[in-house]
């Protein structure tokens, strides 16, 4: 099987809105998964069913037994979150400021604090409305660990592909360079930068490209809106061909995006125009360049 990751260097490029229609064009030959955790948005065009749902436990969390705790403060001293809260006298501990470390259970003397398994989120495996399987997720508000989180969507995707026998994994990356990224990049055979002609864009593109070239991984480029800013486009092609990335294409700017979101579809299902026919062959290029 074939891992196609589509990242970005910041938000709002229109990566996912990309992912999604690479989906669409796809039907139900390949494996979709959302590995964007912390704000995930591709089931809104997608539309997944939620068939199957787990809970996702990473890390632990400190619980205070208020039937054994003699409130004698030692955990309040020494917690250096600020997660040990006083209410009318009893202790309680603020699960979003806990971070597990296990340090007032040690200094209890009645032994009242336990460390338990923290669920951050939840997992799905969804039917999709082109009949195939998306692994998602959703990280549970003030949660961490989300490149944990990544991780269990990749391999549960990784599993259905080998079962299915699929050719191809196309997963969505978050934006930026912090470890979700550095978990959906692992294992990946091709990266598809998305990036827009801005300075923002520009600068993020060459942050997010050194990360992916440690990983020594193929990559290739979107610009997308590349007609709000030639000047800008050109310094970014000019910069594809130094590092030797495959320029894939250029989109144009158009509202027909926004539309298609509005109305939870892909661009590619939305409109027939050019972005249709640019997407399709930017997608076929890139199936070529993952099996090369």
């Amino acid at each position: 099987m074939n891992e196609i990751v589509i990242i970005s260097g910041k938000g709002g490029t229109g990566k996912t809105s990309i992912c999604a229609s690479f989906a669409y064009l796809s039907g139900k030959n390949i494996i979709v998964a959302d590995c964007d955790v912390d704000a995930a948005d591709m089931h809104l065009l997608l539309k997944p069913d939620f068939g199957q749902a787990q809970e996702f436990y990473s890390g632990e969390l400190a619980v205070i037994d208020s039937d054994l705790c003699t409130n004698c403060g030692k955990c309040f001293d020494v917690c250096r979150f600020n997660a040990v809260k006083i209410i009318d006298e009893q202790h309680y501990i603020n699960e979003v400021s806990c971070e597990g470390c296990g340090y007032c259970a040690i200094v209890c003397p009645v032994d009242a604090i336990t460390n338990n398994p923290a669920k951050v989120g939840h997992w799905y495996i969804s039917k999709i409305k082109t009949g195939t399987d998306m692994v998602h997720a959703k990280l549970g508000i003030g949660a961490d660990n989300s490149g944990k989180l990544v991780a269990k969507v990749k391999n549960e995707a990784k599993r259905l592909a080998k079962e299915q026998n699929k050719e191809f994994i196309i997963i969505d990356g978050s934006p930026g360079v912090g470890c979700p990224v550095v978990s959906s990049l692992s294992g990946a055979k091709f990266v598809v930068l998305v990036t827009e002609p801005s300075l923002s864009g520009i600068h993020d593109l060459k942050r997010v490209y050194e990360l992916v070239k440690k990983f020594r991984i193929k990559a290739g480029c979107i610009i997308n809106k590349a007609d709000i800013n030639k000047e800008n486009t050109i310094k970014i092609i000019d910069f594809l061909k130094e590092e030797k990335i495959v320029y894939i294409t250029s989109l144009p700017y158009d509202e027909n995006f926004t539309k298609a979101m509005t109305n939870a579809q892909t661009i590619v299902e939305y409109d027939n125009s050019e972005l249709k026919e640019k997407l399709t062959e930017s997608w076929k290029q890139i199936k070529k360049l993952t099996t090369e």
